[in-house]
C-alpha cells in the first residue's frame, strides 16, 4: 500500500499534465508532514516535551519513510515545525520515484519554449488515486466520518489550502468541512501537531517568499 505521502502527491499531481496543482514549497512541506505522520503512527517518532524524538532507526520497508526518518534522526530532537522543514529536502523526488516504481505515474521530459528542460509526471494507473479521492469526498461532501487516513490527508490538504482543487463541491463548504475534520478526533495528539506544523512551516515560508522572492514552483 502506498505511503500517506504517496497518496498525497497523487492528489497534488494533475493526471493529464503531470504537473503540480499548487506551488512546490507548499507541496514539499505537506509531503514532509505526511511522512512525519506515518512515522509517528509507526512508532518510530514520538513527541516529548514539545519536541519530536526518534525512537527507532531500524530499516523500514518503504524508501519514502526511510529517507524521512534518516533526515529527522540527524536533527532530532526537534520541534514539529523544524522537523517538517528538515524533512522537505528531496522529499518530492523520493515520493515521485516511489510512485513511478509502483507504476502509478511515469516520467516525461520536454523543454519549455524549446529551451528549458522540464519533467512532468502524468498518471499511468489512476485506480488507486480514484479510490483515495472517493474516501475524501465521502467525508467532505457525503458527511461520513473520516477514517484516520482520510482525516490525515484532508488535514494536510487543508493546511496548504488546496482541498477545493482536489475534491469537487462548493468551495466555501469544502473549506469549512475540511477545517472541522482537521480539528476533529480522527487521530492522536502527536499526529495533529504534526499537521499543524505543516501549516506553520508553509506560513513561515510564504512570509520569506513575500519578502525575498518566490521559493516555490509548479513543476517537479
Amino acid at each position: 500500500m502506498p505511503t500517506l505521502a504517496e497518496d498525497l502527491l497523487l492528489l497534488l499531481l494533475d493526471d493529464d499534465t503531470g504537473r503540480l496543482i499548487t506551488d512546490g514549497t507548499s507541496t514539499d512541506h505537506a509531503l514532509a508532514g505526511a511522512v512525519l505522520v506515518d512515522l509517528v503512527n509507526a512508532g518510530r517518532v514520538a513527541e516529548e516535551g514539545g519536541k519530536l524524538h526518534v525512537m527507532d532507526t531500524a530499516l523500514l520497508d518503504e524508501p519514502v519513510l526511510e529517507a524521512g526518518l534518516a533526515r529527522l534522526a540527524e536533527k532530532a530532537p526537534a520541534k514539529p515545525q523544524r522537523a517538517v522543514e528538515v524533512m522537505t529536502k528531496n522529499v518530492r523526488e523520493t515520493v515521485l520515484e516511489a510512485l513511478a516504481g509502483r507504476g502509478l505515474i511515469r516520467q516525461d521530459k520536454d523543454r519549455v519554449l524549446g529551451l528549458f528542460p522540464r519533467r512532468t509526471w502524468p498518471a499511468v494507473d489512476s485506480a488507486h488515486e480514484d479510490s483515495v479521492r472517493a474516501d475524501l469526498t465521502a467525508a467532505l461532501v457525503g458527511g461520513e466520518r473520516a477514517t484516520e487516513r482520510a482525516g490525515a490527508l484532508i488535514a494536510l490538504l487543508h493546511a496548504i489550502g488546496v482541498v477545493p482543487k482536489v475534491v469537487q463541491g462548493d468551495r466555501k463548504a469544502l473549506k469549512a468541512r475540511a477545517g472541522e475534520i482537521s480539528e476533529g478526533d480522527w487521530s492522536g495528539v502527536a499526529v495533529r501537531r504534526a499537521v499543524r506544523a505543516v501549516q506553520a512551516a508553509v506560513t513561515a515560508a510564504a512570509v520569506v517568499a513575500s519578502s525575498g522572492g518566490s521559493t516555490g514552483a509548479t513543476g517537479s
